[in-house]
């Protein structure tokens, strides 16, 4: 039954309003790494042949200098 569950959730058409805000803070927080953004990231999810296509689409003033690890 355990392995029905995760199938039937994996399948899925959709993700949730919870799921998205979640998702979109992550990336919001890891995009702030590398880019000054101009406003609030928004996530796209379409059904492909082989699962999804995620288009997250946000504007960004400028990019940050990166600054490589010793």
């Amino acid at each position: 039954m355990k392995n029905l569950s995760k199938t039937l959730s994996l399948d899925r058409e959709d993700v949730s309003e919870t799921q998205r805000e979640l998702f979109l803070k992550d990336f919001k927080k890891l995009a702030e790494e590398y880019f000054e953004s101009g406003s609030a990231p928004s996530l796209e999810v379409t059904r492909s042949d082989d699962g999804f296509l995620l288009c997250v689409i946000w504007t960004a003033r400028r990019v940050k200098n990166a600054r490589r690890i010793p």
